[in-house]
C-alpha cells in the first residue's frame, strides 16, 4: 500500500465514528427575512457589473496562447487520489496513456499529511507514489482544446476539514492553509525568477467529508467556504481568480448512511456557488466509485473515479472559456413515416443501467464493433447522471456517456430489430449517483437528491415531443435495473422492494397509465454476511407476482462481474439482450 493510501486509511480510524448520530437535524438554509427585491438592486447590479468585468477579460485573454496557465488543485483524500492504483489504468480503456509523465505539463506538489510527499521545484506531469490524482485527466483534456502551456499546483491531505486545517484565520491539526499559501507562493516566485509569464486560471477544490464530524463545523461550512475563497484572492492577489467546488459524491458509502450529512455540506457549497458568480459548483456523483471489499461500498473514487473526476473540472473550465467538448450527434432525418405509430421503451436506473464500466472501445475487441455505429432509425433521448449529460433533442441511438461509456439500449435496441420492424424510439434516464430511495415519490431528507419529478417530466416530455411530430405513441414499458448499491447496505436492501412498488404505483397515476409495463432486471444481490438474512430477490418476486404489469427478469447470468456492484462491457451487452427477451416473451404471451 503506498504511503499515501495509508495516511488517509489511518485518518479514517482516527477521526470518523460513523456510528456516531447527529445531534441536531441537518442544517438548512438561513430561513430568516431575506431583503427585498428592490433593497437588492444595488447589490445584484454590482455583482453584474464585476461578472461581465471578469467574463470579458476572461475571453479575451483566451486569445494568448503564450501565457502560462497555472491551475491550483486542492483538497482532501479525494483530491489526492486515496485508493486509487496507478497500474489499474489500463483497465479503463478512454484512460489508457495517463499513467506515463505529460511532458508539456508543469507540475509543482505537497501531497500528505504526516508524511508528505513534495515535488523538487517544478517537475512534469506525473502520478505521485503509485496513486492517481484528477489533475492527469483534467491537464490532458484540457491540452486538446487549449493551445497555451499550462502548469498545475497541488497541495492536499486527506482526513483535513475547512473549519480547521484549511482556516484561513486560525488554522489548527496540519495548518493546511497557511501551508499551501507558501507553497503555491513560492512555485509562483519561481516562475517569476525564470521570467515565465503566468497567470492563475483556476482553483479547483474537493473537500468537505471531514466537517461533517468536527463540531459546529458542518452548520458554517457555507460561511467557512466564503471566507476561504476570499481570503485566497486577498492572499494571491488575484481578486478574479474563478473557484470550481467539487460535489461530494453521493454514489459512496457516505452518500447512503450519513445522507443528512452530506446534504448539510452540500446545502453550504451550494449557498456559496450560488451567491458567487466565480465560483461554480461542479457535479461528482456520477462518476465511477471504487468497489470496496466486503459488501462492495466504498469511501473514495478510486482509479476510474479519479480519472473522471479530472474530466469534470476539464468540462467546467472549458466551458467557462466557451470551449465545446461534445460533438454534435445528429439524426439525418427523422426516422418515423408521417403519422405512423411509435413504441417508446423507457430506460432507468443506477450504474449499470448508466454503464458506468462499459467503454466504447472494449466493443472491438468482443467483436461487438456493430454495437457501436449510431442507428438513424432509432430516435434516442437521454438524462444521464441525474441531468449532467442531456441529449440535444432527439440523437441517433448510440453511445452517449459522458466518458466513452454506454448502457444495455444499444444491445436492446439490436435484439429488438432483429425481431419486430416496428417504429421503436428510447428515453434514458439514470443517475449512478442515486438510491432507490432517491426515485420515489416521497425522496428523503436530501431533498435536492429526489429525482423522482424530474423522471416523471422526462416521460411527458418525451411522449408529447413524439406526438407533436404527429406519431400515435404507445408507453411499451419502463426498463429499471435495480439499485446495485442498495443491494449492499442493510437498511436499503430491507426496504428496496416496497420503494420499488412506491415508485412503479406512483408514476402509473401521475403518467395516468394504470397498466403501464414495469420490466425490472435484477442481477445477484451481494452476498456478504450483513446483509444475507434480507432475500431481497424472493421480496422482488413476490412484488411481481401481485402486480400483473411487473416483470421481474433476473438477470443472474451476466459475464463482466469480476467486482461486485458493477459490471464491464461484456455483461452491460448481455444485459440489454436479457431485456429485450423478457420484453419480447411478454409480447408473446400477450
Amino acid at each position: 500500500m503506498s504511503s499515501l493510501a495509508m495516511t488517509d486509511r489511518c485518518c479514517l480510524i482516527a477521526r470518523f465514528d460513523l456510528g456516531k448520530p447527529l445531534k441536531s437535524p441537518p442544517p438548512m438554509l438561513n430561513t430568516k427575512k431575506l431583503p427585498s427585491p428592490l433593497q437588492r438592486l444595488p447589490q445584484l447590479f454590482a455583482l453584474t457589473l464585476l461578472f461581465a468585468w471578469f467574463s470579458s477579460g476572461s475571453l479575451q485573454a483566451q486569445d494568448d496562447d503564450k501565457t502560462l496557465r497555472v491551475f491550483i488543485f486542492a483538497g482532501q483524500s479525494n483530491m489526492v487520489g486515496s485508493d486509487s492504483k496507478v497500474k489499474d489504468i489500463e483497465r479503463f480503456a478512454p484512460f489508457i496513456g495517463l499513467e506515463s509523465e505529460q511532458k508539456d505539463i508543469m507540475f509543482s506538489y505537497c501531497i500528505g499529511r504526516e508524511n508528505k510527499i513534495r515535488s523538487d521545484g517544478w517537475v512534469d506531469l506525473q502520478p505521485v507514489d503509485g496513486v492517481v490524482g484528477p489533475e492527469l485527466s483534467f491537464a490532458r483534456e484540457i491540452k486538446q482544446h487549449v493551445k497555451a502551456p499550462i502548469a498545475i499546483i497541488k497541495v492536499a491531505a486527506g482526513g483535513t476539514h475547512l473549519a480547521g486545517d484549511w482556516n484561513p484565520d486560525e488554522p489548527r491539526g496540519f495548518e493546511m492553509y497557511p501551508l499551501a499559501l507558501h507553497w503555491i507562493q513560492n512555485a509562483l516566485a519561481d516562475l517569476d525568477r525564470r521570467k515565465i509569464n503566468y497567470r492563475l486560471e483556476g482553483f479547483v477544490w474537493h473537500q468537505g467529508e471531514n466537517d461533517m464530524f468536527e463540531d459546529g463545523a458542518m452548520p458554517a461550512y457555507g460561511a467557512n467556504l466564503k471566507n476561504f475563497l476570499a481570503k485566497w484572492r486577498r492572499d494571491l492577489k488575484t481578486p478574479g481568480l474563478r473557484f470550481y467546488i467539487g460535489e461530494l459524491c453521493t454514489k459512496t458509502i457516505w452518500g447512503m448512511d450519513l445522507r443528512p450529512r452530506m446534504y448539510a455540506i452540500s446545502l453550504g457549497q451550494r449557498e456559496v456557488t450560488d451567491a458567487d458568480p466565480l465560483a461554480e459548483y461542479v457535479p461528482t456523483s456520477h462518476v465511477g466509485v471504487e468497489i470496496g471489499g466486503g459488501a462492495g461500498l466504498h469511501y473514495h473514487y478510486g482509479t476510474l473515479g479519479q480519472l473522471e473526476h479530472g474530466v469534470n473540472y476539464s468540462v467546467a473550465y472549458l466551458r467557462n472559456i466557451g470551449k465545446e467538448v461534445r460533438l454534435s450527434r445528429k439524426l439525418k432525418a427523422w426516422p418515423y413515416a408521417e403519422g405512423s405509430k411509435v413504441k417508446l421503451f423507457v430506460f432507468a436506473g443506477h450504474r449499470n443501467m448508466e454503464g458506468e464500466r462499459a467503454f466504447v472501445q472494449d466493443l472491438k475487441a468482443l467483436r461487438l464493433g456493430s454495437v457501436r455505429k449510431d442507428n438513424h432509425k432509432i430516435a434516442f433521448k437521454y438524462s444521464l447522471g441525474g441531468g449532467y449529460w442531456t441529449s440535444s433533442g432527439w440523437e441517433p441511438l448510440g453511445p452517449a456517456g459522458y466518458y466513452d461509456t454506454f448502457g444495455p439500449e444499444l444491445s436492446f435496441a439490436q435484439r429488438l430489430r432483429t425481431k419486430s420492424k416496428e417504429n421503436v424510439a428510447i428515453a434514458k434516464f439514470t443517475h449512478s449517483g442515486t438510491q432507490m430511495n432517491d426515485w420515489t415519490p416521497e425522496g428523503s431528507e436530501a431533498k435536492s437528491r429526489n429525482i423522482y419529478p424530474q423522471f416523471i417530466a422526462f416521460i411527458r416530455e418525451a411522449v408529447q415531443e413524439l406526438t407533436e411530430q404527429g406519431h400515435e405513441v404507445e408507453l411499451a414499458g419502463i426498463f429499471y435495473h435495480l439499485g446495485e448499491n442498495d443491494m449492499s447496505f442493510h437498511p436499503y436492501r430491507k426496504q428496496a422492494a416496497a420503494r420499488l412498488s412506491s415508485l412503479m404505483t406512483q408514476s402509473r397515476i401521475d403518467l395516468q397509465h394504470p397498466t403501464l409495463k414495469w420490466f425490472v432486471s435484477q442481477q445477484p444481490p451481494t452476498d456478504h454476511e450483513s446483509v444475507n438474512k434480507i432475500d431481497v430477490v424472493a421480496d422482488i418476486a413476490k412484488l411481481a407476482e401481485a402486480d400483473e404489469y411487473m416483470f421481474h427478469l433476473k438477470a443472474f447470468d451476466l459475464p463482466g462481474r469480476e467486482q461486485n456492484l458493477v459490471i464491464t462491457t461484456k455483461g452491460i451487452v448481455a444485459l440489454g439482450k436479457v431485456l429485450a427477451d423478457g420484453y419480447l416473451a411478454t409480447n408473446r404471451r400477450n
